[in-house]
């Protein structure tokens, strides 16, 4: 009797062990769990281009360790104009709006993107224009202006963690602020003559930079060519500075002065010498001039965040040139040049080269000549030269003694600019020595990848400002019809 119930006992543990098992190998099952787990896949969303699909089966499939999913993981695309941070997206593109170089037009709106072609920012190269969008220059903000493309990953978690990390490595890096160097050039500086005058009336020289000193203060580099020194010697009439005109430079955030001028020497080699040692005091950089002729013909070289510049400048006008132990700028020989840039892209650097040239003096009291828009109106082959020098090497030429705009051109394997105008000076009487374009340029991976062309302007405040944007579209289309045609 007892063996019997023991039996029973035996037997209906076993039956509670088989159901158990049943049920919980039915919940299984049904449940696509345990032993009938099904790994999750990868499907994409019809707005996934074939050749991101590729590349995420491929990052996915090609792993060095078994990569499985839990649940099903859906990609999409999605779209935005401005950079944005999401815990479920992975950014793969940014495209930019580009136009023909010598495209006058500088921005465009949001609905005229389809009359525009859009490339990668990664294929920008300075033969193209890029546009600013909706007012945003992408260069500028790294995070508008372009169309930014991401990756939109729906599943669990841990799954889009595994993809995630899986692809990242295989897509491209992007501009960030580490990585792009701005370098903004600008034309003649002389702050002189009848700014000392107006200097004495408003009592504080930021005034002259009120209106331009936040946009150029904004680059990591500014320039300038400076053709006066600071001096208590500064009158009303000579092209001299008062000490405290020091101050526009400083609020413009100035990093490098140009000293190619023929007119640094204008009140003595002491004023001269001093006007060295104070911006050796501030941190600023010289090129083009200095104490001595050797001294004058130290090139600038540029390392910041990964790119190479070199900065050459000469002097090749009326004067102003040193040529033994005084003070003075860099005379410019063709030999001298040769090898300069010759030293340089054996470093692999940018060659950036500024000259000094002669000025195109027609000068009108009552309409707006354009006879100095062109190249060679002034005195020699300046066309022949500054194209001379792109034939040696040179990336960028940029005619610096010009106080009325010239045009610019593509030419070989570089850019020039004939002449940058007047960003600060005294000259309100004839409208083209109001005029001036800054030049910034954008460095990333250590190559130029754009140059943008901002007109400036002032008047008898001689304060001077950006121009708005209708003007200045107008007057680059104006310095494109004047570039040389042979």
């Amino acid at each position: 009797m007892q063996k019997h119930k023991a039996g029973v006992i035996i037997g209906s543990s076993i039956g509670i062990v088989i159901l158990i098992c049943a049920v919980f190998f039915l919940a299984q099952y049904f449940t696509g769990s345990g032993l009938f787990h099904q790994p999750g896949v990868i499907t994409f969303a019809d707005n996934v281009p074939a050749k991101q699909q590729d590349l995420i089966n491929s990052a996915f499939n090609n792993a060095e360790t078994v990569a499985e999913l839990d649940q099903n993981v859906t990609i999409s695309i999605k779209t935005t104009q401005t950079l944005e941070a999401g815990e479920n997206t992975l950014l793969y593109s940014i495209l930019v709006p580009v136009t023909d170089f010598y495209d006058s037009i500088n921005s465009i709106s949001t609905e005229e993107l389809d009359n525009y072609k859009l490339i990668s920012v990664l294929e920008l190269t300075p033969n193209q224009k890029l546009l600013a969008l909706d007012d945003n220059y992408y260069l500028d903000t790294l995070d508008s202006g372009a169309i930014f493309e991401y990756l939109v990953f729906e599943g669990l978690p841990e799954d889009v963690v595994k993809i995630t990390t899986l692809i990242q490595p295989e897509l491209p890096e992007f501009p960030t602020h580490d990585t792009v160097l701005t370098f903004a050039q600008t034309g003649v500086t002389a702050l002189s003559r009848g700014m000392n005058a107006k200097l004495t009336q408003v009592g504080d020289a930021t005034y002259f930079a009120e209106n331009i000193g936040e946009f150029l203060s904004s680059f990591d580099l500014t320039h300038t060519s400076n053709e006066s020194s600071f001096t208590t010697l500064a009158t009303d009439r000579n092209i001299c500075s008062k000490p405290q005109m020091i101050d526009v430079l400083t609020a413009i955030g100035l990093d490098i002065v140009e000293l190619t001028g023929n007119h640094n020497q204008d009140c003595g080699d002491q004023a001269a010498l001093d006007t060295l040692a104070q911006y050796a005091e501030l941190g600023i950089q010289t090129v083009g001039g200095g104490a001595t002729a050797e001294l004058a013909a130290v090139p600038l070289e540029i390392s910041e965040k990964g790119n190479h510049i070199t900065f050459l400048a000469y002097n090749i006008s009326t004067g102003g040139y040193t040529l033994d132990a005084t003070p003075g700028a860099n005379f410019y020989t063709k030999e001298k040049a040769q090898a300069d840039i010759a030293a340089a892209k054996a470093r692999g650097d940018t060659v950036i080269v500024d000259i000094q040239y002669y000025e195109c003096n027609s000068y009108d009291n009552t309409a707006d000549s354009r006879i100095c828009d062109y190249a060679n109106s002034a005195a020699g082959d300046q066309i022949g030269l500054f194209r001379e020098i792109i034939d040696l090497g040179a990336d960028i030429v940029v005619g610096t003694a010009a106080h009325q705009t010239q045009t610019y051109e593509l030419y070989g394997n570089g850019a020039i600019y004939y002449g940058l105008g007047n960003l600060f000076f005294d000259q309100i009487w004839w409208p083209g020595t109001t005029r001036s374009i800054i030049l910034v340029h954008y460095f990333y991976n250590n190559q130029l990848v754009q140059t943008r062309i901002v007109p400036t302007i002032y008047d008898e405040t001689m304060q001077t400002r950006l121009m708005d944007s209708t003007d200045a579209t107008t007057f680059i289309d104006r310095l494109n019809q004047a570039r040389p045609r042979q």
